[in-house]
This record gives structure tokens, sequence and C-alpha cells, in this order.
């Protein structure tokens, strides 16, 4: 068990915040099934838990890596979503984690600017700079369950600042840096999370809301969605390697920015039936990425080393 534990990596923290999103996504079919990915979610958190306690010098070195100390910014994530899952139990306990999650998030985004994006060298710029600055905007969803809208707007509108920027950015990166090295070619699929994230948090706590403003964002985000798709069809033939977890949040966040687009377009006058078979596609999608992606970092700890 311990050295299953010890082969926990960072970016376990994404397959964990996939599998959480991924129970919102299907709420509407069942509650019964958002309980069971909840569930499969806690259950990664008690692995990464436990190779905090057990090894926290690991985790250490990690975070002096760019891609594994800005991946972890998918824990603090992860946490906002997993508190709104307790919070029908433990209301009280679920606002504390859901506003240390936040701060955790927060601390991040202090370290991480200070530690790499001041000292930037464009090589180890990587799509995962999303998950750093564009991630907080996760509080900006969550925030209507602890009616916390002031805050859920703030978080969306830092994380759609940072969108802008970051895509200049990481895109730059990406045309005039080459060489990306195989371990790190997945995580270009993060492209589908940013916009998407910024749809989901601008429906869920800004007000009032513009119907063209919400149509541009989701323009972008199903652009950056296809063009997700495309990297990750690809490299879905690769080796396995723990980036695979960008194969999960990135999609389910897109998956949901599409359901709440429809449901935001028609309170606001503007029906969009036809987003319905494009809602129905990108969820199915998102199940079979999350549930492949879930398997293999399990075949991937309980594998014997040789």
């Amino acid at each position: 068990m311990k050295e299953m534990i010890k082969k926990v990596p960072v970016p376990l923290c994404g397959v964990m915040l996939g599998t959480a999103a991924l129970g919102n996504l299907l709420q509407s079919y069942s509650e019964g099934i958002r309980q069971v990915c909840g569930l499969f979610a806690a259950l990664l958190l008690i692995l990464i838990l436990a190779k905090l306690i057990c090894f926290p010098q690991m985790i250490r070195e990690d975070m002096k890596n760019p891609i594994m100390a800005s991946v972890a910014g998918t824990g603090s994530m992860a946490l906002m979503i997993l508190s709104t899952y307790a919070k029908p139990w433990i209301a009280q306990a679920a606002y504390g984690i859901w506003l240390f999650a936040i701060l955790l998030h927060l601390i991040l985004i202090v370290y991480f600017t200070v530690t790499f994006l001041c000292k930037l060298q464009m090589p180890k710029v990587f799509a995962s700079y999303y998950i750093v600055y564009v991630g907080i905007a996760v509080a900006a969803i969550t925030a209507p369950a602890y009616e916390q809208t002031a805050i859920g707007a703030a978080a969306f509108w830092f994380g759609f600042v940072s969108l802008i920027l970051l895509l200049i950015l990481v895109t730059y990166r990406y045309v005039t840096v080459k060489e990306v090295p195989d371990p790190a070619k997945p995580l270009i699929c993060i492209y589908a999370a940013p916009a998407s994230l910024c749809v989901a948090g601008y429906v869920q706590s800004v007000t009032p809301k513009s119907f063209g403003f919400l149509m541009a964002l989701f323009v972008l985000a199903t652009v950056l969605y296809l063009f997700a798709l495309v990297k990750a069809v690809g490299y879905l033939k690769m080796p396995f390697y723990p980036s695979y977890a960008a194969f999960t949040f990135p999609f389910v966040i897109s998956a949901i920015a599409a359901k709440q687009t429809m449901a935001c377009a028609a309170k606001l006058g503007h029906p969009l039936p036809a987003l319905s078979g494009l809602v129905f596609v990108e969820t199915v999608i998102a199940v079979v990425l999350v549930v492949y992606t879930y398997i293999r970092f399990m075949m991937f700890l309980t594998a014997k080393n040789k």
C-alpha cells in the first residue's frame, strides 16, 4: 500500500476534479450517479492526502516544477466542488472547506507568480498555467451553493482577465517554441477548460447578464474545445503519462458550459434548442474520457514495479 501511495502523482488531483465535476454534469440524469462520482472523487482525495502525509518531501520537490505546481491547482478546485457534495450533511463544515479551498488557490497564485511567472522562461510555459489563474473561476461556479455570489463574481472577473492574458502568452509559447516533451504533450488539452470555466462562472455568479457577452464567450469556448478534442484523439495513442489527467476536467467543464449556456440563453429570451445535440455529444465524450482516464490511473497505481 505504501508503494502505491508513493506513486500517487500530483496530476491525480486533475482526475479528482474531473470526476467530481462529472457528477454535477450528470446530476440532471440521476442524483445517484452524481453521488457515485462524488464517492470516486473522494477516494482519490484520500490517496492524495495520504501522499501529502506520508511523503511531504516529494510534494515539496514537485512544487519546484512549473508543470506540477500549476497542475496542483486542480486540487483546490476539486475541493471547492467536493465541498458542495458534503453541504447537505455538514453545511457549516462544507462552507469552511470551500473558503479554505479558495484561500489555498489564492496562495498558489501568489507562489506561482513569484516563483515562475516573475522569472518567465518561455520553454517552461504550458497550458497548465491556465489552471493557476483561471482555475479560481470554480469559486464562481460553486458560490451560489453558499449564497456568496459577490465572491463568485470577483472570482469570475479575475479568471476572465487571466483567460485573455494567458491566451496570448500560452499560445505565443506553443507557436514559437515547438519543442514539447512527450510527458507534457497532453497538457495542451487544458485549452478546452478556461473559456468554458468562465462561461459556467458567468452564468452562476454574475448579474445582470449580457446575451452578447455570453455567446461571445461560448463561441470562444467551443472553438478551443474542438482544438483540444482533436489533440486529445491524437495523444490518446501515446503511452500513459500522468498528464493524461488533462483528458478529464477540460472536457467535462466544456459540456457543463454548453448545458448552462442553453439554459441561460432561454432565460434571457433567446432559446437555443439546437444546442441540446451538442450538449449530449459533449456529455458522452466527457463520460468516456473520465472513465477511461480513471481506469488508466488505477492501473498505473496498482501495477507491480518490475
